[in-house]
């Protein structure tokens, strides 16, 4: 009797598993749905307050007024949620993605009609308004985001990147914030840049995964504070996640102050991550003040170490990122060398730079350039 009640008892436990399973991915798809159908809401209200706007040819003071009357009465019978901003939103939502060609779209966009020749379709005001093709894969707080970006360029790489990585609000509102498409399109070219808004970030060679700056805001460390490398090294891991983010994809931790021997000699790593899209370890070295060539020279041991006793045959080349406060770009160059694919060296900022300041960096080479 007792084994009969424990293989029921099992049983029972099995079907309430797959029971919950069930309701938790029936209540997501549920979730996912309405949050889908609100995305085509507003952009279905957008396109009417446009289209009355364009009718009526309203004047700027008079289609203001129009919002604040429509957001009275909204508000009124609908509650929150159509505020005048909100309703702005929309309106502005229409108008940048109606004829939006981001690649996330793009590929599942409907071949003989696109969204805006649905809506305006003839047959009835009901089917006008029935959003059939599933385009918008981001939910509406995401697109808030996005549509306050100042190019189409920008809004198209980050709408890839968080529809790839499943980015929540905060997260994408953190890596537009930290200037993540400005700070990429700095260790690329013209055509490399254009590829970002078109694939997103598509990581095929190291460079591909490093980012100069990286960007430590976050962590509550000062530029003015008198800090020491373990401090620094203390506020990264106190906030991993936070800074497994500002790394980037692909990034997995797995150990600090890594030990390796060599000829009796004992070797402390600061930080190690692999990299499961490179197929690879990173070592990070962190350095609290400029990069000297006594770094670099410590970067190529530690990594031509790890390649002899960690690196596994099937594993690519290990990759060792300095992490540093500032460094000399001709000392990078003449220490490390052009034909380098494995040590790299980034500085940190303790503060988030304006986009200003991003562009115009930018944008110096290129006037080099031209002249």
């Amino acid at each position: 009797m007792a084994i009969k009640k424990n293989i029921t008892v099992a049983a029972n436990k099995k079907l309430l598993q797959n029971i919950k399973l069930a309701i938790e991915q029936t209540k997501a798809g549920i979730i996912n749905a309405v949050n889908t159908q609100a995305v085509y809401l507003n952009f279905e209200i957008g396109k009417l307050i446009i289209e009355h706007e364009q009718k009526g040819k309203l004047r700027a003071e008079y289609a203001a007024t129009t919002l604040q009357l429509l957001s009275d009465r909204l508000q009124e019978e609908f509650g929150r949620g159509y505020s005048v901003d909100s309703l702005e939103n929309m309106r502005k939502f229409f108008l940048l993605y109606q004829k939006s060609e981001t690649a996330s779209r793009k590929s599942i966009a409907p071949k003989s009609e696109t969204l805006s020749r649905k809506l305006t379709s003839p047959k009835s005001e009901t089917a006008s308004r029935k959003l059939t093709p599933p385009m918008f894969k981001l939910t509406w707080s995401h697109y808030v985001q996005l549509i306050r970006l100042e190019t189409q360029a920008e809004r198209a790489f980050y709408e890839i990147e968080a529809t790839n990585e499943t980015w929540n609000v905060r997260e994408l509102k953190r890596q537009i914030d930290s200037a993540l498409y400005e700070r990429l399109a700095l260790s690329r070219n013209k055509k490399q840049v254009k590829e970002l808004s078109k694939k997103g970030l598509v990581i095929e060679k190291p460079e591909d995964a490093i980012k100069d700056p990286y960007i430590l805001n976050m962590f509550g460390l000062k530029p003015q504070d008198t800090f020491t490398e373990n401090d620094l090294e203390n506020a990264l891991i106190g906030k991993l996640e936070f800074f497994l983010e500002e790394l980037g994809k692909g990034f997995l931790f797995v150990e600090r102050q890594q030990n390796i021997q060599a000829d009796g000699d004992n070797y402390y790593i600061d930080l190690v991550f692999y990299h499961r899209i490179l197929k690879c370890f990173v070592l990070i070295d962190l350095k609290i003040g400029e990069l000297k060539p006594a770094d670099v020279a410590q970067m190529m041991l530690y990594v031509n170490m790890y390649d002899d006793k960690i690196k596994m045959e099937a594993e690519n080349p290990t990759i060792g990122i300095i992490l540093c406060k500032s460094k000399k770009e001709s000392l990078v160059k003449y220490t490390v060398g052009k034909d380098n694919k494995q040590i790299f060296a980034s500085q940190y900022k303790l503060h988030l730079p304006t986009k200003q300041q991003f562009i115009k960096v930018i944008e110096a080479p290129k006037r080099k350039t031209n002249k």
